[in-house]
Formats: structure tokens, C-alpha cells, sequence
């Protein structure tokens, strides 16, 4: 497994990391076996970065990840977290320092340490990303040793730029695929130049882009890709990255195409984003062990040539842009 230095915490970590929300809720059912099974394959592939957050089966992912960490002992791998999705409503004002100071508390308890590698704030409010307020009480805790960094998880371009002028901000994670290919634009040189770390999720499109999937596709009740795919439960983009599930399958034929014989087309997704030097690490969710074996296999492979990349390019500029460009 290669690594990368994530930003300035100066840690090397895994380029393909463990997203931990499939092992906690909103994937339809994976029992504890399952989940537990795919976070020691993946340690086992040479994976050491783990994301998570505390809403992810209400602190189910995090307790998983305690537990499976204590049955290896040994070196701990680098785990974020993340907090503010618990308050409900989903508020600004929610974000204030007792709020925060009391969803750390809990994760610390959740993932049984004395101190968080790095929390992320959540997704949160737009307006959130103009109170200096909430980032002064993140350092606070630095301060206190609750956790070492912390960094914002955004759904938008124009709040990872926003949220990097604070200077103890230490990473960002954002949406980026072959279907969201604007970070790519702007975003990744500002981090570069600040050494923040980046952090990449829903690398796969919530599934579609393992091409795997198909018209008829059954998702359970309690998957998000069968609830939330025009924003019922939390922002559109987090499911299938906002592109509408059908025109998401005619593209992914047109994909399928230019895969190479050697890999799967997952596989060739997350070696896409790879191919951007200011990403530090990828986190494929994984829901069994040999998903998360294959996840991990990714790192192996060639990089993609330029017309390979020219060609994909050109397929989301008029296949998949005109549905996702303008609004993340």
C-alpha cells in the first residue's frame, strides 16, 4: 500500500483509506461479522487511515472500530472522526463549544481513547463557516488534548475554500469523482499551497461507478440510495454525487470501455483520483471483507495514461456536468 503525507499533521497514511459509514447504518444491513471482517481486511492490505463520525449507526462505526483495533493491538492505525450531524435541527447556533465539547466526549468514549486524531466537522451550515467562533473552540480542545487536528468536512467547492482561511483547519474531506470532477479546478491548488490534507469520499458514486449496478437494482429501505436521492434526508449530492441514477448508468457503459483488463472499475475509479497529487488519501466504504481487499488493491495499479484521462474528462463535461458543475 503507498502512502502520502496528510498536510501539515505530517503523518504518512494509506492513499486508499476505510470509509466507515457503510459499517455503521444507512447501507441496508451489515452485520457486526461483516463489519469487523472488513475493517481487519483492509488493515491486513496496509491500510492505517479510518474515517468515521459518530452519527454513522449512532456511534455503531466508531464502537466497531474500538473493538477491532483491541483485537489487533500493535500500531493504531490514524482515525478521524467527525461531530455536528447529532444535532437536530442541524443548525448553526448548534455549533457552539458545549455542543462540540460534548460530541468529542462521546466519541472519545466511542472509540476508547484519551485523544482524537483528527474531527472534522460535519457537513455543517453554511453559516457556520463564518463564525470564528466555532474554529477558536476546536482549538481549545487542541489546546485541552481532547484531539490532536481537525479539519471540515464540506459538501461544497466554495465552503472548502472558506473553511482552509482558518488557519488551524488541517484538512478537508470532499466529494470527488469521475461524476464531480470540480475540486480539481480550484480547490486542490489552494490546499496545496496550504498543506492541508484532502480527504476524498463517496470516490465510487455511492456504487454506481463499480458498475455493478443496473436499472433493476434493489436497495433496502434503510439505504440511502433508495431514500435520499433527491435530498429527503440530507444533501442530494451524497447519494450517486447527485447525478440522476439513470443518466449514472448509461454513463458508467460509456466508462466501462476504457477499463483496462487488470482491474475491476472500481478499481479504476479510485486509481482515477489518485492520479491528483494534492489528494492524500481515498476512503472506499466496504461493507465485507473482499470488498475492502479489492479497495485496497487500487494502490497497485498503473497510473492512467492521458488520453485515458482526456477521455474521461470529456465525458463528464457533457455527460455528467451539467447535472452536478454549478451546484457543489
Amino acid at each position: 500500500m503507498k502512502q502520502r503525507v496528510f498536510g501539515r499533521t505530517g503523518h504518512s497514511i494509506s492513499e486508499i483509506g476505510f470509509g466507515a459509514w457503510a459499517i455503521g447504518g444507512a447501507w441496508g444491513d451489515v452485520s457486526s461479522e461483516d463489519a469487523k471482517a472488513a475493517l481487519h481486511a483492509a488493515l491486513d492490505a496496509g491500510t492505517n487511515f479510518i474515517d468515521t463520525a459518530d452519527v454513522y449507526g449512532d456511534g455503531r462505526s466508531e464502537r466497531f472500530i474500538a473493538e477491532v483495533l483491541k483485537e489487533r493491538g500493535g500500531a493504531k492505525p490514524y482515525v478521524a472522526s467527525k461531530a455536528g450531524r447529532r444535532l437536530s435541527p442541524h443548525v448553526a447556533d448548534g455549533y457552539n463549544e458545549e455542543n462540540l465539547v460534548a460530541f468529542v466526549e462521546r466519541s472519545l468514549v466511542n472509540l476508547d481513547t484519551d485523544c482524537l486524531d483528527l474531527v472534522q466537522l460535519h457537513c455543517p451550515p453554511p453559516d457556520v463557516y463564518y463564525r470564528p467562533e466555532v474554529f477558536d473552540a476546536m482549538d481549545r480542545m487542541v489546546t485541552a488534548g481532547k484531539i490532536r487536528h481537525y479539519g471540515v468536512s464540506v459538501e461544497k467547492v466554495e465552503e472548502a475554500l472558506k473553511a482552509i482561511e482558518y488557519p488551524n483547519v488541517a484538512s478537508i474531506q470532499i466529494i470527488y469523482n469521475i461524476f464531480r470532477q470540480r475540486p480539481n479546478q480550484l480547490f486542490f491548488a489552494e490546499a496545496k499551497k496550504r498543506d492541508i490534507g484532502v480527504i476524498v469520499r463517496v470516490p465510487l458514486a455511492s456504487g454506481v461507478l463499480t458498475g455493478k449496478m443496473h436499472a433493476n437494482t434493489a436497495f433496502a429501505a434503510d439505504d440511502h440510495r433508495a431514500f435520499n436521492r433527491n435530498g429527503e434526508a440530507f444533501d442530494k449530492g451524497e447519494t450517486f454525487s447527485g447525478v440522476p441514477y439513470e443518466v449514472a448508468l448509461e454513463v458508467v457503459e460509456e466508462i466501462r470501455r476504457l477499463v483496462p483488463g487488470n482491474a475491476t472499475m472500481a478499481q479504476f475509479a479510485l486509481r482515477w483520483i489518485l492520479m491528483e497529487d494534492s489528494v492524500s488519501t481515498v476512503i472506499p466504504g466496504a461493507r465485507n471483507a473482499q470488498q475492502a481487499a479489492a479497495n485496497s488493491a487500487a494502490s497497485n495499479l498503473a497510473a492512467l495514461s492521458a488520453d485515458t484521462m482526456d477521455a474521461l474528462r470529456a465525458i463528464y463535461q457533457h455527460r455528467i456536468a451539467p447535472f452536478v458543475h454549478q451546484r457543489w
